[in-house]
């Protein structure tokens, strides 16, 4: 190369910015604060509401033109002492958790099994299948409710814990099954080749091969159903009856609501109570959460 064509030689220059324009102020107030503080407000203002309504005195709950609608004065506890101890609150709590933890757990194992056979093995008609149970997913439960309703009435398992944790699958699966596929495609099938190689079976490639690198996607969909569990209204309100077998979403509103009678403090220190265990089990696993979400196996 003469020196000529070396002077005319450009020097390679990396002109990407990545996150250096969030270096001013001016610039990272309005793409990074500002919309940050309206999520967090849109996202946290249920909860403050919920809080100060539980807390404020009956007279200050409809007078605007005196009372702030945004503060309480002279807070009261009379609404939460009310939901604890007057109502059957407490045992709504205890179903709910119940019924959520056995319909979870009944139903992620039915779902790894499943998702296991569909991404896994190998047979034909298995994306078919899977799409089947996603469809399966999207069924609205006001029209499964009825033949449900058949179903439990002949088992006897009418207004009992049972009626709930055996029809909470029939939406549960589908959706973890759905959930549990994504994740086990993510995991390289050079492991389970290298298992089979070695002679293990199926089931022990499941349980010592897949399920120990899937554990934030079981977690994942642990959540997904507990969740979706905790706060299902329509099959709770048809297959109980009794007070003390009701969950939290169908007890607040039917026992806490008197005909044009709305215990506003109680209803919203219950609506703030149900929802504190999701949040507590959300802040636990949100780590497995997360990776799960962004993939915690690499081919």
């Amino acid at each position: 190369m003469s020196i000529s064509e070396q002077t005319n030689i450009q020097p390679l220059t990396d002109d990407a910015q990545g996150m250096s324009y969030l270096n001013r102020l001016p610039r990272r107030i309005v793409v990074l604060y500002l919309p940050l503080a309206v999520f967090l407000f849109v996202l946290l203002f249920p909860f403050y509401w919920m809080a100060i309504t539980a807390i404020k005195p009956n007279s200050q709950l409809t007078d605007y033109n005196h009372y702030s609608p945004f503060w309480v004065v002279a807070p009261t506890l009379d609404h939460i002492k009310y939901l604890l101890f007057e109502t059957s609150y407490p045992g709504w709590l205890w179903n709910t958790l119940v019924v959520s933890t056995c319909a979870t757990v009944l139903s992620l194992a039915a779902s790894v099994f499943a998702a296991y056979a569909i991404e896994r093995v190998r047979f034909t008609g298995s994306r078919s299948v899977g799409l089947m149970i996603f469809l399966a997913y999207l069924v609205p439960p006001s029209i499964l409710f009825i033949p449900l309703a058949v179903i439990v009435f002949k088992f006897g398992i009418y207004d009992t814990k049972l009626a709930l944790i055996f029809t909470y699958p029939t939406f549960l699966i589908p959706f973890c099954t759905w959930l549990l596929m994504g994740y086990f495609r993510s995991i390289p099938f050079e492991l389970e080749e290298s298992a089979l190689v070695d002679g293990a079976s199926r089931w022990q490639i499941l349980i010592r091969v897949i399920l120990p690198l899937a554990v934030p996607g079981l977690i994942s969909a642990g959540i997904f159903a507990f969740t979706l569990s905790w706060n299902e209204f329509i099959y709770a309100l048809t297959f109980i009856q009794s007070s003390e077998n009701k969950t939290v979403p169908v007890g607040v509103l039917t026992e806490l609501v008197r005909g044009d009678v709305f215990e506003w403090g109680s209803l919203m220190a219950g609506a703030l109570f149900g929802s504190l265990p999701v949040v507590i089990l959300y802040s636990f696993f949100v780590d497995y959460y997360v990776s799960s979400m962004t993939g915690a196996v690499k081919e």
